[in-house]
């Protein structure tokens, strides 16, 4: 028995010593802009561990076959990787994170024009990636700006369901949105422009508050949206996301990249959102969410060159039907008084092109141009509408010791025809399309005093055919105060030239009759902005703040004034001046490479200021909050490949227009909040599903009022009753003396709503 025991030993001994030689290990290092990167979460399977101060981390006895890697630190993006191990390897790994997209080392184009690091801008400049809205899955870039503070989307028309952009309070208009930097979005589209850019295309969002017209000229007078698109260098082969709601919303997205030679890569983006399922939840009789079909096709074209110049060369189509009105409605009552409806067909084509000339100097030319068709009923008003706007931009870009020059020139043409009375030539009553063209120079100095201190001078010189001379000062500092604390004081000008359509969208339902008291002159404005951000980090922890206080005064200021007559929107310059300021805080906290929080509030004043009968009188707009806030929660559990994502918006009073003083509808809105909720689980490097609730409080408008629409069942007005000077009188089918008024919105009207979804990548 002995001896066999002694048999067996030397066996045993020799499969653990081949066993030991035969362990699996994955050995690696985590490096950050070149540095190493100690104190990253490195998990493989059920384990992890940190990394040290040399960025390794190192496992042993792993068995062979598939492995899933996940690495995260705190301010980068997660890294995540699938690795197939093989029997008695032995693994080296280098990985390099990306900054997310709050980090203070993003490049940035659109404060000055010229690409610099986020920290050294000397223009604040808000910073956003795809990473950041896939938190609120939306259809739309116009939906996913909800959760960015200050910045909010405002829904104008009731029963269409059309909208545009409020930053700090001030209407969409006031608003320029730009697609690489190029003015395709304004003046028509900015109804519409901010629907359909496919999601996949998109490389980043960059956010201007305050007037940029010293850049980018007209329309760029209260904030400026700078959509990046990606480079088809830099983006995957074939990417989709794919999601729909329990309201049937259906929405897909791809984007796919390949090469024609050797020196041209294409990148394609399609976007097409589907809602067919008309509902009526509030028992108006109308439509609670406008059906919409659309489909838009982005293609991006690259050229490799000699000495890595720039050639690039942009397009998109979009085309969009939508409907909104009484759910008895079909395509055959369109423009007719039976039953109404407001539908809506838009098409428009872009193009966008920036080429380095072939100089020793950084020479730049870039253009765009666009053509935008509307073809509308709202009830029985026809809108129909054509714009082209062609664009041409030459700049230089250029050093001379610690002075970084930047010279331009920019032309833009524009066209643009409605069958409203906003383009009849008021001697010959013939239609008379507005061309004008619009040339502009403009100069900026980025001076660099100190490697702490920076001044910014620049001058625009516009010329239009009506207004003549129009300049545009703008002047920056910022003080570095250390490597993660700055202090900016921006101030400058800006100015708008007005098209009537994108003054209210309500002027076009056939509610109120529009009149224009005068000829409607130019805006201008004057703003100062301070700015202060601070990023606290540790190894486990990162802050960063970022604070600003910001003053506008605007003069000529066009306000719609639904006031005077409850039949009339009036539209004419302000006599006396309009006012917008306000204190804006944003907070982005990491925790324990766990925790993500990205918080915000803004307080602002905004109000216009009149003599009216020898009185000062002071009143805040119509749909412009005192306050606001933003938040979103995001909690990663690594082992289990799991984030849930916790966001919402909540937004103080805002006076709304009523009918009539008799109008039994709140004269302000409640306190009210959207919020939702979403879990996201990471399948693979190829794949990730999604899902949750949107509007976890259920809350629309309709909950703190008898009706939303005035007279709903009276559209057309046919059963109104009017004394000798015209006014609505009070009867008993009409106890309130109103007439029909889709134009009481202030919030989004669709209620709670599950959604799913899916992302796959091919890298």
């Amino acid at each position: 028995m002995k001896r066999s025991w002694q048999g067996l030993i030397l066996p045993i001994l020799m499969c653990l010593m081949l066993s030991t030689n035969a362990q699996v290990i994955l050995n690696g290092t985590v490096s950050q802009s070149g540095a190493p990167a100690a104190g990253a979460t490195v998990s493989l399977g059920n384990s992890f561990q940190l990394t040290d101060s040399a960025g390794r981390f190192s496992f042993r006895s792993l068995q062979p076959g598939r492995q899933v890697l996940h690495i995260s630190l705190v301010g980068f993006e997660p890294y995540h990787r699938v690795i197939q191990l093989a029997k008695d390897e032995t693994r080296e790994l280098e990985v390099s994170l990306n900054h997310s997209e709050a980090s203070l080392d993003a490049i940035v184009v659109t404060g000055t024009m010229r690409p610099v690091k986020k920290l050294e801008s000397p223009i604040a400049v808000e910073v956003y990636s795809p990473q950041f809205f896939k938190k609120n899955p939306a259809p739309s870039i116009f939906e996913s700006l909800q959760h960015v503070n200050g910045v909010r989307p405002q829904i104008n028309c009731s029963v269409c369901n059309t909208g545009d952009i409020h930053i700090n309070g001030l209407e969409g208009p006031y608003t320029m949105v730009t697609i690489d930097g190029m003015p395709i979005v304004s003046s028509l589209s900015s109804v519409y422009g901010l629907f359909g850019i496919p999601s996949e295309m998109i490389e980043r969002v960059e956010i201007v508050k305050g007037p940029a017209s010293g850049l980018y000229g007209s329309e760029a007078i209260g904030g400026l949206i700078n959509i990046i698109t990606k480079s088809p260098e830099k983006a995957p082969l074939f990417s989709a996301t794919l999601m729909g709601t329990s309201w049937r919303e259906l929405n897909t997205d791809l984007g796919v990249k390949w090469k024609l030679g050797k020196k041209i890569q294409s990148l394609l983006g399609v976007n097409y959102v589907s809602y067919d399922n008309p509902a009526d939840k509030n028992g108006d009789q109308f439509t609670d969410v406008a059906l919409q079909d659309r489909i838009s096709i982005f293609n991006k074209w690259s050229i490799q060159r000699k000495l890595n110049r720039t050639a690039t060369l942009a397009g998109r189509y979009f085309y969009e039907s939508r409907w909104g009105g009484d759910m008895r409605w079909a395509k055959q009552f369109r423009g007719t008084d039976s039953i109404y409806g407001e539908s809506i067909y838009t098409r428009r084509w872009e193009l966008i092109g920036n080429y380095q000339l072939p100089l020793n100097q950084p020479v730049f030319f870039s253009f765009s141009a666009t053509g935008h068709h509307q073809d509308s009923y709202y009830g029985t008003t026809p809108y129909l509408a054509t714009q082209k706007i062609l664009f041409g931009q030459l700049r230089w870009d250029k050093s001379i010791r610690n002075h970084n020059l930047l010279i331009g020139a920019a032309l833009r043409h524009n066209y643009y025809d409605d069958n409203s009375t906003a383009t009849i030539d008021t001697l010959t009553k013939l239609n008379a399309p507005e061309r004008y063209t619009l040339p502009g120079v403009f100069v900026q100095d980025e001076w660099k005093l100190s490697p702490a201190h920076t001044l910014l001078l620049g001058l625009r010189y516009d010329h239009h055919p009506v207004h003549k001379t129009i300049l545009t000062p703008r002047i920056a500092y910022k003080w570095q105060i250390s490597r993660k604390e700055s202090l900016r004081l921006n101030g400058g000008t800006g100015f708008r030239v007005v098209n009537l359509f994108t003054e209210d969208h309500a002027a076009l339902t056939g509610a109120r009759a529009v009149e224009i008291r005068e000829e409607l002159k130019p805006e201008t404005s004057y703003n100062l902005n301070l700015n202060y951000s601070r990023q606290w980090t540790t190894p486990s922890y990162s802050w960063l703040v970022d604070a600003a206080v910001w003053y506008s005064h605007f003069s000529n200021q066009i306000i719609a004034d639904y006031d005077t007559d409850p039949n009339k929107i009036i539209y004419d310059n302000l006599d006396g001046a309009a006012v917008s300021r306000g204190f804006t805080l944003n907070l982005e906290a990491n925790l324990l490479k766990r925790i993500k929080v990205l918080a915000g509030v803004t307080l602002q004043d905004v109000k216009k200021i009149e003599t009216i009968d020898g009185i000062k009188t002071r009143q805040r707009p119509v749909l412009t909050e005192s306050w606001s806030g933003t938040w979103a929660l995001s909690y990663t559990l690594p082992l289990q490949r799991l984030t849930i994502d916790y966001t919402g918006n909540i937004y103080g009073p805002m006076r709304l227009p009523l009918a009539s003083a008799m109008d039994p509808r709140q004269p302000y809105s409640p306190v009210w909040s959207i919020q939702n909720i979403q879990l996201t689980k990471w399948i693979s490097e190829k794949l990730e599903v999604f899902g949750g609730i949107k509007n976890l409080l259920n809350w629309t408008p309709a909950k703190n009022n008898p009706f939303l629409i005035a007279r709903s069942q009276d559209p057309f007005d046919k059963n109104l009753e009017y004394d000798g000077n015209g006014n609505v009188l009070a009867t008993p089918d009409n106890p309130y003396a109103l007439s029909f008024d889709p134009s009481y919105i202030y919030a989004p009207n669709q209620g709670m709503r599950a959604f799913a979804g899916l992302r796959f990548r091919i890298k």
